[in-house]
């Protein structure tokens, strides 16, 4: 890791000194959300993105920069005007405070790393990348999405134990997340759970069911779905639990991953959440071992 920093920090540096000076903005610019960018803002942004993201995402914002061959997941090509990560509905614009929180934090198991940028920095850079797709982020015609919220936990500590048990539940039977990510209820509990939402048990489970199903996207890749006691989660922060619930709240962008608003209820998606959380905790653990081993895969 220390390397891969040098090394982008010696591109970095290459990049800037051979950049030209002319100044890219003359006049400012609407963006989504009657937000007004001034030429001088602009200009500052395209300065950082040169120093700091310009080796990965590239010159033109496309995901082709000189330090992105080989990254998995590769760099987000910005001119499609995908957000995976939002604080909205997959699919509509996010406000702002989402992307400073990415930037800030990073997105965990990607080489997205945390940038230490000022709030005036974080602000100029993200407004100079919205310029690479302006037919979706520039006009005062453009609408943001309606910002989601973390709601009251109808849960809470005592009843954790609920929560868990009522997530699985919807996991696999009521939301079938198991359908791209994979699955993790033994054929019996599969089958209660199938009986208590009204439908028939099956003979057996599918044979792809204990696998992760590679799915299509809108960034020209497939995206793996995360296995939950294994792989990291991008955009889960320091406020796990709540974080997880936004994600499943709001979808992710680009992908298969829906937003679960409208589908299942406030709650489900809380115990959902719980559930996934749990998981999260038998990575690294030896507990993990013994835990497939239940699950006989």
């Amino acid at each position: 890791m220390k390397f891969f920093l040098h090394y982008l920090s010696l591109l970095s540096l290459l990049l800037v000194f051979s950049s030209c000076d002319e100044q890219t903005f003359r006049e400012g610019r609407v963006m989504a959300g009657g937000h007004y960018v001034s030429a001088e803002t602009l200009n500052k942004g395209k300065q950082i993105y040169t120093e700091y993201c310009m080796a990965c995402h590239g010159e033109k914002g496309d995901g082709n920069g000189v330090a992105a061959k080989g990254l998995i997941p590769p760099p987000r090509n910005f001119t499609l005007g995908i957000i995976k990560f939002g604080d909205v509905v997959s699919g509509e614009l996010p406000h702002d405070a989402a992307i400073y929180k990415a930037l800030e934090h990073g997105l965990d198991g990607s080489a997205m790393l945390p940038w230490d940028l000022k709030p005036g920095q974080m602000e100029a850079v993200w407004q100079y990348i919205k310029t690479f797709a302006p037919e979706k982020w520039i006009g005062k015609d453009k609408k943001l999405g309606k910002q989601l919220h973390v709601g009251q936990d109808p849960f809470g500590l005592a009843r954790k134990a609920v929560a868990i048990e009522m997530g699985k539940k919807v996991y696999h039977a009521v939301a079938n997340c198991q359908s791209c990510h994979r699955g993790y209820a033994t054929l019996e509990e599969y089958n209660s759970y199938l009986q208590e939402v009204g439908d028939d048990p099956v003979a057996e489970l599918d044979e792809d069911f204990y696998q992760l199903k590679p799915q299509e996207s809108d960034h020209g890749y497939l995206v793996r779905p995360p296995d939950f006691t294994f792989h990291r989660l991008r955009s889960v922060y320091s406020d796990e639990l709540n974080d997880i619930y936004l994600r499943l709240l709001a979808g992710v962008g680009g992908t298969t991953m829906p937003a679960w608003k409208d589908t299942l209820t406030d709650q489900e998606i809380w115990a959902v959440a719980y559930y996934v959380q749990d998981l999260r905790k038998l990575k690294d653990s030896p507990k993990r071992n013994e835990f497939v081993s239940r699950l006989g895969r």
